[in-house]
């Protein structure tokens, strides 16, 4: 059990240091933004380069941090039922949606991911775009990655939620979120 939990608080950690650190990217993100506006609207130069950078800065901030936005419960969910249920009917809840769909559907992306990153990789895939960056399996690769932090964070939530269910209702110390 006890192990369990350590599995659960290892998991959350690396999962929220990766997401505390990719939030960062909202900063250069900003900036880019702001260059490429400003840059378009009074001296009109565009760069295909800084538009791609912000797309690229854009996949990488979400994929890294949707687990650790899942860690703190905040992302999208439907609360109208499942505000009213009690704690044990929301940890089946939540139990049947990571096991059932969040974990196979990251493992899923995984798989197909790294065959999308190693294709592009092959290629020497760049930029259809003049001036657009190359190496696109840079990029590429956050896919698989987010994907795994996600998957992780799915293992991690299915048996908190366990543990809930057996200590019935965390009466036992179990931390969830």
């Amino acid at each position: 059990m006890e192990q369990l939990q350590r599995l659960c608080a290892r998991l959350d950690g690396i999962n929220a240091s990766v997401g505390r650190v990719a939030a960062w990217l909202s900063i250069p993100i900003i900036v880019i933004v702001v260059l490429d506006v400003v840059t378009r609207r009074f001296f009109t130069l565009g760069s295909v380069t800084l538009q791609e950078l912000e797309w690229h800065l854009h996949a990488v901030l979400f994929l890294f941090c949707a687990a650790y936005a899942y860690i703190d419960d905040a992302h999208v969910r439907v609360d109208i039922f499942r505000a009213r249920l009690g704690r044990r009917h929301r940890a089946w809840i939540e139990l049947l949606g990571a096991v059932f769909f969040l974990t196979p559907y990251s493992i899923v992306m995984v798989v197909l991911g790294s065959q999308f990153v190693t294709d592009s990789y092959l290629l020497n895939e760049v930029s259809d775009a003049p001036g657009g960056l190359p190496y696109r399996f840079v990029i590429k690769s956050a896919l698989p990655i987010g994907f795994l932090l996600l998957a992780t964070q799915g293992v991690s939530t299915a048996v908190k939620q366990v543990l809930i269910l057996k200590h019935h209702g965390g009466k036992a110390g179990v931390d969830v979120r």
